[in-house]
């Protein structure tokens, strides 16, 4: 690991990004660097404007990725190298309004019977049942269930927050007869037998 990645990381760190976010941010400024073959800390500012124009015009990247790579190379030169640069100002992507595509019950119903593993189906029951990311699904706990008061404990979801989501009895039920099937302490849906059952499902 270069000097350099390793004091984005601990400035990453200082500001509370999460493991996830500082994995991105990280792949980005390689992709930077990769780009144009030498240290991003020599990246000249037309450079960055060229990079940018590249992401959008040849590798016609989302709205998401070119927003990542923005922000991840911001932070690098603003935070890690405290420079300046006017490119970082403008070269956000507009943002896209676009109406999310809705499901119908029995269309939500074929997807999850066509599903083979029950621990997909499950999950994936889960996480339309109870409106969850997938990365929350997956690390799901058995002691994130309150069967009391009917909801799910969602640790560390979206920007780090805590949150909890109501649990329809019939998916706490459906959970129940899962769990009983594997009976792992910790984890709701683990990995396979292959990866070890102290791991959780894995995308």
């Amino acid at each position: 690991m270069t000097r350099l990645r390793q004091r984005m990381i601990k400035d990453m760190q200082l500001c509370g990004l999460s493991e996830n976010t500082q994995e991105s941010y990280v792949g980005a400024v390689r992709r930077l660097a990769e780009h144009y073959n030498k240290p991003p800390d020599e990246i000249a500012e037309e450079e960055l404007r060229q990079y940018f124009l590249h992401l959008k015009n040849e590798q016609q990247v989302s709205r998401g990725t070119s927003n990542v790579a923005l922000c991840a190379i911001k932070f690098f030169y603003e935070r890690t190298l405290g420079r300046s640069r006017t490119t970082l100002a403008f070269a956000r992507p507009p943002r896209e309004h676009k109406l999310p595509a809705i499901l119908s019950r029995p269309e939500v119903q074929r997807l999850l019977t066509s599903i083979r593993l029950r621990r997909h189906q499950d999950c994936l029951g889960t996480i339309y049942a109870c409106g969850l990311r997938r990365q929350e699904a997956l690390t799901l706990q058995v002691s994130h269930i309150d069967g009391d008061r009917m909801v799910l404990h969602i640790h560390k979801g979206k920007r780090g927050r805590d949150r909890y989501v109501p649990l329809p009895q019939p998916t706490l039920e459906i959970l129940r007869t899962w769990w009983a099937t594997h009976r792992n302490p910790v984890w709701l849906f683990p990995a396979g037998a292959q990866a070890g059952r102290g791991t959780p499902l894995s995308p």
